[in-house]
């Protein structure tokens, strides 16, 4: 699973102060849900600013040295950022402001502007200390407002206060929100002085200023949560369009999931959130919302099998007609109040249904949901899932492989699937015949060929990019493995498009699987997706390149074995799973069966045939309307015209707007305030 530095302690943590003018030191602690996750240490001498970060999540490991000169109005004058990213890939990145002139470098960027008046530099690869000197900028500028570098603006908003005590010191800090950097406010707690003193990571990590007890994160995190839900309900409310009338589509064609086959010239009633009446010959109803979908195209609404959701995810998956969502991974609070919120409506979001996340304690685990010191305590967190409402248990690479067979036993026996990584020095059969119900990610397939990998650290990506290309996918090896996940009726989630995007990227080139959506997005989003993840060493180029080819190639082997298939994003939502859709028709799969993928199979998978996966009668009205037929052309996915989610109408032009998104297709009008029937056109 990859987790976006940007989204992890660089976007959404924002920090402040006016600079001091003796020496001053204050340092940070990051939290994970068990104990220390890293630290960040910022220096001042005058105007000078030094910061160190270290911060550590399973096998990713950020270092990040700074250090800035602040001039006029706050703004850095001079800067310089080194270290390695969490994969491993280098960075250093220099910044200078001379005579009004601004220009900056690394090795994905390369730019210059004219600065007359303040603009303040974002650097693609920002620590913490850069981060506060935006927030401090920002309260010297004139309305709480400044131009960014390369390009945009952004804006702070106070949206709560509260004053803290520990002994008889009294702290008041302040809940300030910063919109222009992402697409939603990036929210952090500072006190009077505009220093950072503490932020939620949404679940992931939190951080806090050393010296307080780390009790006062949970008030503060109720607080800023409280602040941050805020403001997804009032776009939600603003964007979400409710037909309390049956709502009527004529004239549209229609993809039969199960037949592969595009029905035309259909008329499909919903009421009270159900399909009620799908016919050839018009239906004639009175007081109803009639939306035309002439020359248009009705798919079920899709299903995204690997996310780890945030709130916000809810309106991206929308505007891209993803309805249902498995969340493999996040921490129980979270979740639960991602599903509550979905589902009471007060934010947009579809069905959620939940894996439980286990890895067992080590250096390496990842601890997002529980670890585990022993088989029996596996057991039983087993037990807590399954009495919770999970639906499957996700284990992760630090698992011990003798403890799987009696783990998937007491797993089955609960009425829970066994998904995950294959454990470190574990094959991927040895975890089927183990009883792994699915496995997650298709660099594991390739691992199973390469002998004992310790999957806990980044062998699990450097080897596939090495060597992946090398496996010969016509052996008689290779079929027997997958006619054996065939039989057993396992399922693979590839996330493909997580690992050719991994595998293609190239400092200062632009990911080529997200080339199409890239200029679409705010830019200090789109600069994430430029220059490398993993340090790939020249003599290695070729070798990743034609590895990037080998994964497609071995989804192709799995459908040609007919191996279960889910599609899942594992990335950035809506637009990943979009992609992944595109890299499954890449690899040579018909369109029909790849829509199965996102639609029929994983409604199945989860025992929601009933109610969702196609578009017949008596089902949930999760649909979706595209401009162009996905069973010719696989990329008319992105043309989405509107989304139909029960009684709920979204325009996806409009919510990615409201995300600093340019919208990629124009949407059917919607209008629900005239008398009488309501037509949409």
């Amino acid at each position: 699973m990859k987790i976006p530095v940007w989204s992890i302690a660089l976007s959404a943590v924002l920090l402040g102060g006016f600079s001091p003018s003796h020496a001053e030191t204050i340092e940070y602690v990051f939290y994970d849900k068990e104990g220390i996750a890293g630290t960040e240490v910022i220096e001042w001498q005058g105007n000078r600013v030094t910061g160190q970060l270290k911060l550590g999540w399973n096998n990713r490991r950020l270092d990040l040295k700074e250090s800035f000169t602040i001039g006029a109005k706050q703004v850095p004058e001079q800067l310089h950022i080194e270290g390695t990213s969490p994969f491993g890939a280098p960075v250093n990145e220099k910044f200078s402001l001379v005579d009004g002139l601004a220009q900056w470098h690394s090795a994905d960027e390369r730019g210059n502007a004219k600065s007359s008046a303040p603009q303040f530099y974002i650097p693609k690869s920002p620590t913490l200390a850069v981060e506060s000197q935006l927030v401090k900028a920002l309260l010297a500028s004139d309305n709480r407002t400044i131009s960014l570098l390369p390009q945009g603006q952004a804006r702070l908003f106070e949206l709560d206060r509260l004053t803290l005590a520990q002994g008889e010191v009294e702290e008041t800090v302040y809940l300030y929100g910063v919109s222009g950097l992402s697409f939603t406010p990036q929210l952090g707690w500072f006190d009077q002085r505009g220093n950072l003193f503490a932020a939620d990571e949404g679940g992931w990590f939190a951080i806090l200023r050393k010296g307080w007890d780390k009790s006062h994160l949970a008030q503060l995190k109720e607080r800023q949560i409280r602040a941050a839900d805020k403001y997804l309900q009032d776009l939600s409310a603003k964007h979400t369009l409710k037909s309390k009338a049956p709502i009527l589509i004529s004239n549209v064609n229609l993809v039969d999931v199960e037949a592969g086959k595009l029905l035309e010239q259909r008329h499909l009633l919903i009421e009270n959130g159900k399909i009620t009446r799908m016919s050839i010959a018009p239906i004639r109803l009175p007081g109803i919302t009639r939306i035309d979908g002439r020359g248009r195209t009705l798919i079920p609404g899709l299903w995204d099998m690997h996310s780890h959701l945030s709130p916000t995810d809810g309106v991206l998956n929308m505007a891209a007609g993803v309805i249902n969502v498995r969340d493999l991974g996040n921490t129980h609070d979270n979740i639960m109040r991602i599903e509550r919120l979905f589902s009471s409506g007060q934010i947009i979001g579809g069905d959620v249904y939940r894996a439980g996340f286990m890895d067992r304690e080590s250096e390496n685990a990842m601890r997002m949901g529980k670890t585990t010191t022993s088989l029996e305590q596996a057991k039983e967190i087993v037990d807590w899932y399954a009495d919770r409402g999970y639906m499957q248990i996700k284990t992760y690479s630090s698992m011990e492989p003798e403890w799987i067979a009696p783990l998937a036993e007491h797993i089955h026996s609960r009425g829970l699937r066994l998904s995950g990584h294959i454990p470190a020095f574990m094959t991927a059969e040895e975890a089927v015949d183990a009883g792994f119900d699915e496995i997650q990610h298709i660099n594991m397939l390739f691992l199973n060929f390469m002998g004992a990998i310790d999957t806990r650290k980044r062998l699990r990506f450097t080897e596939v990019g090495e060597h992946a290309h090398e496996l010969d996918l016509n052996s008689k090896e290779v079929a027997r493995f997958l006619d054996k996940l065939a039989r057993k009726g396992t399922v693979v989630d590839t996330t493909t498009t997580v690992f050719s995007s991994m595998l293609l990227r190239q400092p200062g080139k632009l990911d080529p699987e997200f080339a199409a959506i890239a200029d679409h997005l705010p830019i200090n989003v789109r600069r994430q997706f430029i220059g490398a993840e993993l340090d790939v060493k020249p003599e290695h180029r070729e070798d990743y390149d034609l590895s990037a080819q080998a994964l497609l190639n071995m989804v192709r082997k799995l459908h040609e074995h007919r191996v279960p298939m889910v599609a899942g994003s594992d990335g950035i939502p809506g637009f990943t799973l979009l992609r992944e859709l595109e890299l499954y028709a890449k690899a040579g799969i018909p369109n029909a069966d790849v829509l199965r993928t996102a639609t029929l199979v994983p409604a199945s998978l989860v025992g929601k045939l009933n109610t969702g996966g196609t578009i017949s009668v008596g089902k949930d009205a999760d649909l979706v309307l595209l401009d162009g037929n996905p069973l010719e052309d696989i990329s008319a996915l992105r043309r989405t015209a509107l989304v139909i989610e029960g009684q709920n109408l979204y325009r996806p032009d409009q919510l990615y707007s409201a995300l600093g998104i340019e919208p990629f297709h124009p949407s059917v009008p919607v209008s629900l305030d005239q008398p009488g029937d309501t037509a949409i056109n």
